[in-house]
């Protein structure tokens, strides 16, 4: 009998057939190696290494014969595809969370019953540093980042955050309990400058960081967070939340804002990205290029 010592370090396959009740066929892409951003080190940002995918998929058999189509099976390249979209889709920093993302895609397909996904990153030490997970369909669409409410965008001025008005906003916002997230800006000339670009996008990302904990040092109900995962939590319980941009926008990949130090661009980029019900400006109208329209307030509610 396979001793569990053995099988913790067999191949996804071997693992599968020894932990099956039932025999069911399966398809697998082993030794699929792609050169990724990934990692929650400094070091590893703004570098690619070599990461390994072991991905087998358990399917149940088709209700008749499959007479050769490969349109009716679940095919390999349901799994290279799946490694393929979520690599796109944003920078992670932990092999965990790709590998629960490409079984959560897979398991999407009606025939998949049961994945394996080893993830080994090749670069990174003496041996290969790795996660091994496995999932099966009643876990399928527990796992994503998606709000589950479309929230109303606030762009509050670095100057405007001591404005009366703001509070009166706030006030609003906790009667009404409307689904808000703040956005601010850095504070003007206290970025620091340097010579190479990419730190100098990580120093004004942290810039408006900073800004935002000053905004949510006015009132206490503000919540800094920096996350979608925490922008969603704070949505569903009624928090008033202001963004803190560098980790989002450092993890995105392909379609990030290129003028960070662009207020109202940011905006609008955060506003798409969330699929907002709207975009509001506090004070002063300023010019916005973008798919939002701004809704300048000028002035303080009257409902409260």
């Amino acid at each position: 009998m396979t001793s569990e010592i053995e099988m913790a370090f067999a191949h996804p396959s071997a693992r599968s057939e020894a932990m099956s009740p039932d025999v069911l066929d399966r398809i697998s892409v082993r030794d699929h190696v792609v050169h990724v951003e990934i990692g929650a080190f400094q070091a590893e940002r703004g570098t690619t290494q070599r990461v390994r995918f072991n991905v087998v998929v358990e399917v149940y058999p088709l209700a008749d014969d499959a007479a050769d189509d490969v349109d009716r099976i679940l095919s390999y390249d349901c799994v290279t595809e799946a490694i393929t979209a979520q690599l796109a889709d944003g920078r992670l920093n932990l092999l965990e969370t790709l590998a629960e993302n490409i079984a959560d895609q897979i398991l999407v397909q009606p025939q998949a019953a049961r994945v394996f996904v080893r993830i080994e990153k090749l670069d990174r030490g003496p041996g290969n540093l790795g996660v091994e997970i496995m999932r099966s369909r009643a876990d399928a669409g527990q796992i994503g980042t998606a709000l589950t409410v479309q929230p109303i965008v606030m762009f509050v001025p670095f100057g405007t955050m001591h404005n009366s008005d703001l509070g009166a906003w706030l006030d609003h916002f906790d009667v009404s309990q409307t689904p808000v997230i703040l956005v601010t800006e850095a504070a003007p000339d206290q970025s620091p400058q340097c010579g190479d670009t990419l730190l100098q996008r990580r120093i004004d990302l942290l810039s408006i960081d900073q800004s935002a904990c000053v905004l949510a040092a006015y009132d206490p109900r503000i919540q800094v967070v920096g996350s979608l995962t925490e922008l969603d939590w704070g949505l569903k319980n009624h928090q008033i939340s202001v963004w803190a941009p560098s980790k989002i926008v450092a993890d995105v990949i392909e379609g990030a804002p290129e003028r960070i130090t662009d207020p109202m661009d940011m905006v609008q980029w955060f506003a798409k990205r969330l699929t907002a019900s709207a975009v509001w400006g506090l004070g002063t109208p300023q010019q916005s290029d973008g798919a939002y329209e701004v809704n300048w307030l000028t002035e303080p509610p009257t409902d409260h």
